[in-house]
């Protein structure tokens, strides 16, 4: 018995180390060509002013609107505790304010958590672009894999293109501790929308 719990418990930190290594992997990829659309995860705003994240997402998905990637942009994110505005709306007042037209926005404001976000994302775009949209994914390098995983089980099409200038990645030890807290929250999101395409609730 003792030996069986051994080799479960080795098996247990191998898939853990393998999930680890694969989230990160998965934030050195780069996609290129042109999508419907570029989907910019949200992230804490000041009274409106994106926060140092944010406002790294936000930058990342102008550069790619202004080379012409995709003729929209789908800023995600709901309100936390005390905000006036949601995290869309900081990130659209961005976005208008650098030269995206008020038409290439949409917005996406309920969601609290990326698979609340994703969700309603992938409703708008399904309403805006039609089935299966090709979509640019703005978030940070440890998001991606997460980000790209869910997006397929909601019925888009994914690029991962993470921002490289966010405060996140320039500090070794923070970005490992997004990696380990992601190889919890990738399952914890993954699970449950893998349990309702299966009963039919999300159809690609």
């Amino acid at each position: 018995m003792g030996r069986l719990v051994r080799r479960l418990l080795a098996w247990a930190v191998l898939g853990w180390a393998g999930l680890l290594l694969a989230i990160a992997g998965w934030g050195l990829r780069n996609a290129s060509g042109t999508s419907d659309a570029i989907v910019v995860l949200g992230a804490a705003h000041y009274a409106g002013r994106p926060s140092p994240v944010l406002k790294a997402r936000l930058d990342h998905a102008l550069a790619l609107w202004r080379a012409g990637r995709a003729p929209r942009v789908l800023v995600t994110g709901g309100r936390r505790a005390g905000d006036v505005l949601s995290e869309a709306e900081a990130g659209a007042r961005y976005l208008r304010r650098h030269g995206v037209p008020a038409s290439a926005i949409l917005m996406e404001g309920a969601g609290r958590t990326t698979r609340e976000s994703m969700t309603a994302a992938a409703a708008v775009l399904h309403l805006a672009v039609g089935a299966r949209p090709r979509v640019l994914l703005v978030s940070d390098p440890f998001h991606m894999l997460r980000l790209d995983l869910v997006a397929r089980l909601l019925g888009m099409a994914p690029r991962p293109t993470p921002t490289r200038t966010s405060p996140i990645s320039a500090r070794p030890a923070v970005q490992l501790e997004y990696l380990v807290r992601e190889t919890g929250a990738l399952p914890a999101d993954l699970f449950p929308l893998m349990v309702e395409r299966a009963a039919g609730r999300h159809r690609p």
